[in-house]
C-alpha cells in the first residue's frame, strides 16, 4: 500500500507540474484556449511467431489546447492472442502533455492502472526533456509494463526502465545523440543499456538525414526460463536514411535502416527496419495520428524473427 500511495503521489506530482506548464503558457499566451475533446485510438502487432496484440481506447480530455498541451484520461481494451492461447486486459490511464512545439521541450506522461490474467500493475510512460543550450537537449525517460509474451503475461512480469538521453549538435548539419538506460524485471533480471547515434543533414531544406546507430544492452541473469527473448549480451550496429516533411502543416516521416546484432559475442545475423509516420497540423478542430513499422531480428524462436504493427489515433475538439 505504501508503494501504490508513492507512485500516485509522484503522478499527481507530474500531473501539477504539467498542468502549471499549460497554464502558465496560457496566461503569456492569452490568444489560446483550452477546449473539450474526445478521441479514439488503435494499436495493432503481429509477429512471425503468431503472436498478435489489439489495444482499442477511447479518450476524454478536458482540457485540450492542442496536440502537445492537453491533459485527459484514457479506457484501453487489450487483447493478446497466439494459437490456442488468449489474453484479455484492461488498463485506464491519465494523460498529460506540455510539450512546446517549436524546440521539442517539455513533459509527456501516461500514468495508468493495468489489469490482465488476474495480475494488477500501476504503469507509467513519461518522459522530459530540456535544452540548457541551443546546440544541447538532454531528456530524461521513465517506462514500467508488461513484458508482453504470453508466458510474461502468465507469470506477471513486468519490467521498469529509466534512462537519460542527450543531444548535443555537432555544427549545423550533424546531432550526436547518446542514451544511457537501466531496464529491472520484476524476475529479478536487468539490463544495461547504450544506444549511440550520428545524424548528418546534408541539407538543411530537404528533411534528409543519413543516420549511424548502435545499441547495445548486458542481462544480469541468463536463464529467465524462455518466458522473453534474453542473450546475456546483445549489440546491433545500423546505417538508416531518414526523411521528415512538413505540407500545409501535416507532417509526414520515414525511417528505413539496414544492420547486423550480434548475440552473446558470437552469433551474427543481419536486421531490418522501416517505420512511417504521418500527423496532422498540431493546432487544430480535429489531431489525427498515424503509424506503421516492420523490423527483422533475432528472437529464441530464431534469426528471422519479423515484427509489425499499425497504430492511429484522432482526436477531435468540441
Amino acid at each position: 500500500m505504501i508503494d501504490v500511495l508513492k507512485y500516485f503521489a509522484a503522478v499527481v506530482s507530474g500531473f501539477v507540474f504539467l498542468a502549471s506548464s499549460c497554464e502558465g503558457a496560457e496566461e503569456k499566451s492569452p490568444e489560446k484556449t483550452t477546449d473539450m475533446a474526445f478521441g479514439s485510438e488503435f494499436y495493432l502487432t503481429n509477429d512471425s511467431d503468431n503472436f498478435q496484440s489489439r489495444r482499442v481506447s477511447v479518450e476524454f480530455f478536458p482540457a485540450f489546447e492542442n496536440a502537445d498541451r492537453f491533459l485527459g484520461f484514457r479506457l484501453g481494451d487489450y487483447q493478446y492472442r497466439q494459437n490456442k492461447w488468449q489474453r484479455a486486459g484492461k488498463k485506464i490511464s491519465f494523460l498529460a502533455r506540455s510539450i512546446e512545439t517549436r524546440t521539442g521541450d517539455g513533459g509527456a506522461m501516461e500514468a495508468g492502472l493495468f489489469e490482465q490474467g488476474g495480475h494488477t500493475l500501476l504503469t507509467l510512460d513519461g518522459s522530459y526533456r530540456m535544452s540548457p543550450t541551443k546546440s544541447t537537449a538532454v531528456e530524461f525517460l521513465v517506462t514500467r509494463d508488461w513484458v508482453e509474451t504470453p508466458k510474461s503475461l502468465d507469470r506477471g512480469i513486468d519490467f521498469s526502465f529509466v534512462g537519460v538521453a542527450v543531444d548535443q549538435g555537432l555544427g549545423s548539419h550533424v546531432t550526436l545523440v547518446g542514451l544511457l538506460g537501466q531496464q529491472f524485471f520484476s524476475d529479478s533480471n536487468r539490463r544495461d543499456h547504450a544506444r549511440l547515434r550520428l545524424i548528418y543533414q546534408p541539407s538543411l531544406d530537404l528533411g534528409l538525414t543519413l543516420q549511424a546507430r548502435y545499441r547495445t544492452y548486458r542481462s544480469s541473469h541468463e536463464d529467465v526460463d524462455r518466458a522473453y527473448f534474453n542473450p546475456k549480451n546483445y549489440s546491433e550496429s545500423m546505417l538508416a536514411v531518414g526523411w521528415r516533411h512538413r505540407f500545409q502543416g501535416w507532417t509526414a516521416a520515414l525511417t528505413a535502416g539496414l544492420g547486423n546484432e550480434t548475440i552473446n559475442h558470437d552469433l551474427n545475423q543481419p536486421t531490418r527496419l522501416l517505420d512511417l509516420s504521418l500527423q496532422s497540423p498540431v493546432r487544430g478542430s480535429q489531431v489525427f495520428r498515424f503509424g506503421a513499422g516492420y523490423s527483422r531480428s533475432t528472437t529464441f524462436s530464431g534469426p528471422s524473427y519479423t515484427y509489425r504493427y499499425l497504430r492511429g489515433e484522432w482526436v477531435i475538439l468540441f
